[in-house]
């Protein structure tokens, strides 16, 4: 699909007939990294995952987005494929993304994995101790050396200068006020070793939000919906299939 002058590379699978879930990814990696949320799901749900521009086997933006733009292309890629209502599932960037979308349009509930809504002040320093998971946990064992080169600093010294700049426009975006403006049930899954986005940030999100509630995975870093992935679906399984 063309949007804007960029090639967007996207699955669809599931259930035709089932809700739409449309599944967000992190900086730096891409449709690989959302599909074991994406297959727990597919026997109830129309799954709809897409490479973010810039990642994957989308082409990058024409000019330095923002995430503001990227906001812009998901609601014109979304609206192309007539999805109305969504469940919004997104991972770190793919969150900040997320939560936008959420404030500004209709959802019908949101699902934050990881997602960083203000600047932070702490280095990235999680890659050791992700990689060591990596070991131990099955499906993210399957992914790890497509992660060693996309986790923490690796991202920006191997980007591209668009990419690079695309970085530096949505990576100190606040996203406080959005996130109080969301009005649908949101759950917040975090690692409470995540050195990228702090369980305390996900305890203020959890605070200034209307109707949310969070989750905290011990042992788990930034990638925690993966270091658990069986337990993410099936907290994915119960908070969507309630009313």
């Amino acid at each position: 699909m063309n949007i804007k002058d960029v090639y967007i590379n996207y699955v669809e699978y599931g259930n035709k007939k089932g809700k739409p879930i449309v599944l967000l990814h992190g900086w730096g990696q891409n449709i690989e990294m959302m599909n074991p949320i994406g297959k727990g799901l597919e026997k109830d749900y129309r799954i709809i995952v897409l490479d973010l521009p810039g990642f994957g086997k989308s082409s990058e933006p024409t000019y330095g987005y923002t995430i503001y733009d990227y906001y812009e292309l998901l609601c014109e890629f979304l609206d192309k494929l007539k999805v109305k209502n969504p469940i919004l599932v997104g991972h770190s960037f793919g969150g900040r993304i997320a939560i936008i979308y959420s404030a500004k349009r209709k959802v019908e509930k949101l699902v934050l994995l990881s997602a960083p809504f203000r600047r932070s002040t702490k280095k990235n320093t999680f890659k050791v101790k992700l990689l060591k998971f990596m070991k131990k946990v099955p499906v993210i064992k399957e992914l790890e050396a497509y992660m060693k080169t996309k986790i923490g600093s690796t991202d920006y010294r191997n980007a591209s200068p668009m990419m690079r700049t695309i970085l530096v426009n949505t990576v100190n975006e606040d996203l406080t006020e959005y996130l109080k403006n969301i009005e649908v049930p949101t759950i917040l899954i975090w690692g409470d070793l995540d050195t990228a986005v702090s369980v305390e940030d996900a305890k203020y999100a959890e605070s200034i939000m209307k109707d949310a509630g969070l989750i905290i995975y011990e042992g788990c870093t930034h990638y925690a919906y993966l270091e658990r992935i069986d337990q993410t679906i099936n907290v994915l399984k119960s908070f969507l299939g309630g009313k």
